[in-house]
């Protein structure tokens, strides 16, 4: 496994495998990493003669400066992590090589950055699309792997991918979860034995609202009943719960069961603080 640390390193270590139209399988990360992303590298190594992994703490996708310097760092762990999985390269680049200067490109995503996430955090997909855009033009990858959790972000990322023509594909892995239902996220590290016991509520919460929505409870009043749970869950703050349409997010008040609606999918899409920690989460339907 080597480790690259600039942009012309990289380029000049997949330069090789390009020519030789062997496939490169991108997996993109800020690090601290779970079986989640583990998850993404064996798939991409399924499918791809090559696997670059990134690790990289974006800066200009934390709204909270806060957030950033909270955001767990086990990079030594990370790395022997991946050369036990037989990662080809890992690109791990500094902010000054990522950003030699202030970056004065400006996405706007439209209906996608003024929901959920987006509402929340302004700025937030504006980092994401830069970094991202930017990590495909360096690797060229033939396909990257997202994870499933950030749901917002894949839509964000295929939107940027289709509408300025990225010659890449895009493979969305489902959420790999604990034992007891709570998302892998690097972001758990954060929480104490009380707190991780509290985040339950995320998970749980999903599936009931999940059920009672398919046995036909309206969707206002699985809100109300959701808000009321964590009300009374110490530790936690609820920040949004909403059913989304899984193709392009937009945010609905109930399934549509007509005939002519059937292959429509559905997600429950969720924000809540456990402590001062933030989590999100999604639940297909």
């Amino acid at each position: 496994m080597k480790i690259l640390h600039t942009k012309q390193e990289i380029k000049d270590q997949l330069f090789g495998h390009r020519i030789s139209s062997q496939a490169i399988g991108l997996v993109p990360t800020m690090g601290a990493l779970h079986e989640g992303h583990l998850t993404l590298v064996e798939k991409a190594k399924d499918h791809s003669d090559v696997v670059v992994v990134s690790i990289f703490i974006n800066p200009t996708q934390f709204n909270n400066p806060e957030d950033l310097e909270k955001y767990p760092r086990t990079l030594d762990q990370d790395l022997e992590m991946l050369a036990k999985k037989g990662v080809d390269y890992v690109f791990l680049p500094t902010v000054e090589e990522m950003y030699p200067e202030p970056s004065q490109l400006r996405f706007d995503f439209g209906y996608l950055e003024t929901i959920l996430e987006g509402a929340f955090r302004p700025g937030h997909f504006n980092g994401v699309g830069v970094v991202v855009s930017k990590l495909f033009n360096i690797i060229r990858p033939t396909t990257a792997y997202f994870g499933q959790k950030d749901l917002q972000q894949v839509a964000i990322i295929r939107r940027m991918v289709e509408d300025l023509s990225f010659d890449v594909n895009m493979e969305v892995v489902p959420t790999i979860r604990e034992v007891d239902g709570l998302a892998m996220s690097s972001r758990n590290t954060r929480l104490d034995a009380e707190h991780r016991k509290s985040a339950l509520i995320i998970y749980k919460s999903m599936t009931w609202a999940k059920s009672e929505l398919l046995a036909g409870r309206p969707w206002f009043e699985v809100q109300e009943i959701i808000l009321q749970k964590f009300n009374l869950e110490p530790f936690a703050e609820l920040e949004y719960f909403e059913l989304v349409k899984t193709n392009n997010l937009e945010v609905v008040s109930g399934l549509e069961l007509a005939k002519e609606s059937a292959d429509q999918q559905y997600s429950i899409c969720t924000a809540a603080y456990i402590g001062d920690v933030r989590l999100i989460d999604n639940l297909p339907i």
